[in-house]
């Protein structure tokens, strides 16, 4: 028996050598089976990649590479370019003849209006920084360096803008507008410098909001070109995704403002230079805020240099008006308002030293204390117009130096610690992230390629036809009267913009 059990072993033993050999086998064949097929899909039979080849309908926007056939004249659309950047390598998936008609069908669908007499290396940036963040179609009413033919070519090349210039056939039309003969409005009327801006503004609202509801939008936003919408409370730092998730009654939302506070006195660009904010109240404890108060306005009239009182978007629905520039109102009912907790709008005020004089130059008033209250409602502009009016260069920049930019960096990071300050860098990456993909290269390039002709002269088309819709009068701008108007929504005085409360406001 043991004989047997001994000679039927090896058969046995046998077959596991030959089981185990064929295992170490397969197993050594199956990862070069599939990276042989790994590689045969991966081929591509020497086809060449249309993206790597140039010049080339394929080619990303702002990819001129040295030694490339690009013809010269494509460097040559105006001083922006320089300023706007263009990059050497592909940071973002945008071709040539791009657009943003993707996700047209995404709700809900914000608009901006914005009035405004900036540049394109201002405009451009602030145009596509929120479109990435949600936002479809802008209003813009231009007039200054913003409505001259390069800029206007350039604003008018891009998918969801509206240019609309402040021509007579406008002022005209405005001045038929049913807010000249209400009361919400009537204390600015009249006044120079930033009243009939308010004014202005407020009327140029008036229009977006009939121009919005023609375009499908659902929400509507007045912010300036020197403001930046910051969702950081939404998933996907997204603007659309913030509004979309609000409960369906709300009329009115209110983004609190923060307030740049440039670090340089020889700040180029805000939007990618400027990373350090200052919270407004609604964002703070109040103990902080107390506790801080004289720290942080080191010396300056107010906590913040301007207003403090937020931006706001709107539901178009029937019977909305604006009131004022920061909120917007309702003829037949007092909107639903609610306050973002974390989403903010940043305002880079007084960034670059040249802000003083570029705010002069807009107004006539008087350099003095009299006059100034005529011109402008804030403290700290009036001020600065001032010494911008009055000043030598070099007494302006010692000035700058003393009331804008934040030297100390002992007195930067305490508040930064106790939460006063802040740093926010989201939209600092975004719009760098674009230039560096050549998308503003691109625009000023895509310009070119439209007809001259049709910018030299401003179209009537370029202004609809709102008479309707925002309550013509027969009478004309030179009987206007204000009449005392029984309306039990009217919401009082339309809103100006508001310093910050002071520590006396508050009663403890």
């Amino acid at each position: 028996m043991a004989a047997l059990s001994y000679s039927s072993s090896k058969p046995i033993s046998s077959s596991y050598q030959a089981l185990n050999y064929r295992l170490v086998l397969l197993l050594t064949l199956l990862p070069l089976t599939v990276a042989f097929f790994a590689f045969i899909l991966q081929w591509q039979g020497g086809f060449i990649d249309p993206l790597l080849s140039s010049p080339d309908p394929f080619q990303f926007p702002g990819m001129d590479y040295p030694g490339s056939n690009s013809s010269p004249h494509r460097r040559s659309v105006s001083d922006c370019v320089d300023v706007l950047g263009q990059s050497r390598s592909p940071a973002f998936p945008y071709f040539k003849d791009w657009n943003f008609k993707f996700g047209s069908n995404l709700r809900p669908k914000i608009c901006i209006v914005s009035s405004t007499a900036a540049g394109l290396e201002q405009i451009l940036p602030w145009i596509f920084y929120h479109k990435v963040i949600g936002v479809s179609t802008f209003f813009l009413f231009v007039e200054g360096k913003a409505a001259s033919l390069v800029v206007s070519k350039v604003l008018e090349s891009i998918p969801g803008v509206e240019v609309i210039y402040r021509t007579k056939e406008l002022e005209e039309q405005q001045a038929k507008s049913r807010i000249w003969n209400e009361t919400w409005l009537a204390k600015f009327f009249y006044k120079p410098c930033n009243h009939e801006l308010f004014v202005k503004q407020t009327l140029n609202m008036e229009m977006a909001i009939v121009m919005s509801r023609d375009a499908g939008m659902d929400w509507i936003i007045h912010l300036d070109t020197d403001e930046l919408i910051h969702p950081s409370s939404a998933r996907e730092y997204s603007v659309r995704q913030l509004l979309a998730d609000l409960p369906v009654d709300v009329d009115m939302v209110v983004f609190p403002n923060y307030e740049s506070c440039v670090e340089r006195d020889d700040i180029i660009e805000p939007f990618t230079e400027v990373s350090m904010f200052k919270k407004n109240f609604d964002h703070l404890p109040i103990e902080a805020y107390l506790g801080n108060y004289r720290r942080a306005i080191r010396g300056n009239p107010n906590y913040f240099l301007t207003y403090g009182n937020g931006k706001a978007a709107a539901r178009i629905q029937d019977h909305l008006r604006p009131h004022g520039a920061h909120r917007w109102h309702n003829y037949m009912k007092a909107p639903k308002e609610i306050k973002l907790d974390e989403a903010a709008v940043l305002h880079y005020t007084y960034t670059k030293f040249s802000d003083l004089t570029s705010r002069r130059d807009r107004c006539g008033c008087k350099p003095t204390k009299e006059d100034v209250k005529k011109c402008f409602m804030l403290e700290f502009d009036r001020a600065a117009f001032i010494i911008a009016s009055t000043a030598t260069e070099e007494e302006m920049l010692r000035w700058y130096r003393h009331h804008v930019v934040w030297t100390n960096k002992a007195l930067n990071l305490k508040l930064l610690k106790r939460g006063i300050l802040t740093r926010i860098y989201t939209p600092m990456a975004i719009i760098q992230g674009l230039r560096e993909s050549g998308v503003f290269g691109s625009v000023l390039q895509s310009a070119q390629t439209l007809s001259k002709d049709k910018f030299l002269s401003v179209e009537s088309s370029n202004f609809p036809s709102v008479d309707k819709q925002i309550g013509v009068k027969e009478s004309q701008a030179t009987a206007r009267r204000i009449l005392d108007i029984n309306d039990n929504f009217s919401g009082g005085s339309a809103i100006p913009p508001l310093s910050p409360p002071v520590p006396d406001d508050f009663h403890i």
